[in-house]
């Protein structure tokens, strides 16, 4: 486990220019890569000196409110627990949950040691998929629709436009959603699930769509690109809740539709490949 936490990378507020009333900053330890901006920092609180994260709205479509609003209905382990945040939800202060992302963990997969966090990875899903309280609906994003068709004929890509069209659900299976549960956003520690982060884009919306969302490959990632993982993966999610396989699929068309702009060459190749093999 390493002790060293990410140097500043972007410009940032100045933390020490917040008016906390719970905790007292001491020292700012680092500034973990995210869209808003983070810190992880020390502070005095109830005269006791603690790690705590710092979250503050970093870009105009950040929904801190809806995370605190959803953490404190969630029954889960190893999520934020909210200490502090402002009558504006600009920023939230939440408790230090150790643990490294995957991709730390990993590094560059050579021997496929993912194949033995894939099924906890899909277990923990499973598990949050059924949370039960009084959520709003999860916010929509535009990957949850269906680029036009210029769009396609631009990337050579008309099939894939034609299967997402001739192939649309007719119903969605409904469940509180995590939103954004992918590797960057969960934590291990001795290899099991130590945190679970970012629950922004949570609340009552389309579980296979999470399920793809959590399934897709992102640039540079490392892990997830064999049929071998997303089968324990499956394995993992079934060991505690129901899924439609056909859904899925349809849903990582419907991603992996916007993100082929995303990445390098060989990211770009890699998706085109997978159409290929999947639709």
């Amino acid at each position: 486990m390493r002790n060293k936490f990410p140097n500043k990378w972007k410009d940032t507020i100045n933390p020490y220019d917040l008016s906390l009333k719970n905790i007292i900053i001491k020292n700012i330890l680092g500034y973990p890569y995210a869209a808003n901006q983070v810190f992880v920092i020390s502070g005095i609180q109830d005269k006791k000196e603690k790690k705590f994260i710092l979250k503050y709205k970093g870009y105009k479509d950040s929904n801190i409110e809806n995370e605190i609003i959803n953490l404190s209905h969630l029954h889960l382990k190893n999520i934020p627990r909210i200490i502090e945040y402002d009558d504006h939800y600009v920023f939230r202060i939440s408790n230090f949950l150790k643990g490294e992302r995957l991709s730390v963990i990993l590094g560059n997969n050579e021997h496929m040691e993912s194949l033995g966090y894939m099924y906890d990875f899909g277990k923990m899903l499973g598990i949050i998929h059924k949370q039960k309280g009084d959520f709003t609906d999860a916010p929509t994003r535009i990957f949850h629709t269906i680029p036009e068709y210029s769009y396609f004929q631009k990337l050579q890509l008309e099939e894939v436009h034609s299967y997402l069209i001739d192939n649309q659900p007719s119903s969605i299976n409904r469940c509180f959603v995590h939103g954004d549960f992918h590797y960057a956003n969960i934590l291990w520690f001795h290899h099991k699930i130590s945190a679970i982060l970012d629950f922004e884009l949570s609340g009552y919306g389309n579980k296979e769509f999470d399920i793809a969302w959590s399934l897709i490959l992102r640039p540079e990632q490392k892990f997830m690109k064999t049929n071998e993982e997303y089968i324990e993966y499956i394995k993992g999610y079934r060991s505690e809740n129901e899924c439609d396989e056909k859904l899925i699929k349809y849903y990582m068309v419907l991603i992996y539709s916007r993100f082929i702009k995303f990445g390098d060459d060989e990211y770009k190749a890699y998706i085109r490949n997978w159409f290929k093999a999947n639709i």
